[in-house]
């Protein structure tokens, strides 16, 4: 296949699959950007949890250090949110200010993954708009004296490649799209885990080892203190 075939290719298609090119390329472009970040988002949040997860209590000092180490992480708003409410709310006005933060948070995990979405619903789409195009020059061929047949079979071939272009790239952003969906939630789990960890190191009642029973000497036992149960 060479280049002036592709040339006559997407000529044959009114320029449909140059559109495509450009389409594909545009694809390409936020899946290695979507990508990069989220996979180190995701794997730099992993070593923040652990680090948080050491820690039986957490002091205000011990949060900063912990948001100075990954400042550019979505986990280091929440930590910075925690710093700064420290002692001066209850756990369910923290809870609530966390969530909040989350919610901001989370239109940029996603950010341009809507292009993705588009792409994979309009790639074919645009694929069988430059076939039905290239149909219509094979099958001009007919009002021509003395054509051949071949001609027209020829140019059925050559329009059908839109549709299969505009399928490959449906189908790579398709799949590149789920997966970075699925880093996303990764990433939102992983908030949810900081949120939990540091309400139960802040409200008081931290995580302690079991003491006394038979499971006392279980090693990474871990329970949280019982809070206190306002009567009804």
């Amino acid at each position: 296949m060479t280049i002036h075939y592709l040339v006559h290719l997407a000529n044959y298609s009114d320029g449909v699959l140059y559109l495509m090119v450009i389409i594909l390329t545009i694809a390409l472009g936020v899946i290695i950007d979507r990508s990069w970040y989220l996979r180190r988002t995701l794997l730099q949040g992993n070593g923040l949890v652990e680090s948080l997860g050491a820690h039986r209590e957490t002091t205000r000092a011990q949060l900063t250090g912990l948001q100075a180490t990954a400042p550019d992480l979505p986990e280091a708003v929440l930590l910075e949110v925690a710093a700064r409410h420290m002692g001066l709310t209850n756990s369910e006005q923290l809870a609530n200010r966390l969530d909040e933060a989350t919610l901001r948070l989370a239109p940029t995990l996603d950010k341009r993954l809507w292009i993705l979405d588009t792409i994979v619903t309009l790639a074919p789409l645009l694929g069988l708009f430059g076939t039905i195009v290239g149909m219509f020059h094979a099958f001009s061929v007919l009002s021509a004296p003395g054509h051949a047949p071949t001609a027209v079979t020829g140019g059925i071939a050559d329009a059908l490649v839109a549709t299969a272009s505009g399928l490959f790239v449906a189908m790579t952003g398709l799949l590149a799209f789920n997966a970075l969906n699925n880093k996303v939630r990764g990433i939102l789990h992983q908030l949810d885990i900081v949120k939990t960890m540091l309400l139960n190191r802040l409200d008081g009642a931290p995580v302690l080892p079991l003491s006394g029973g038979a499971d006392a000497g279980a090693p990474g036992r871990m329970v949280s203190a019982p809070r206190s149960v306002k009567s009804s």
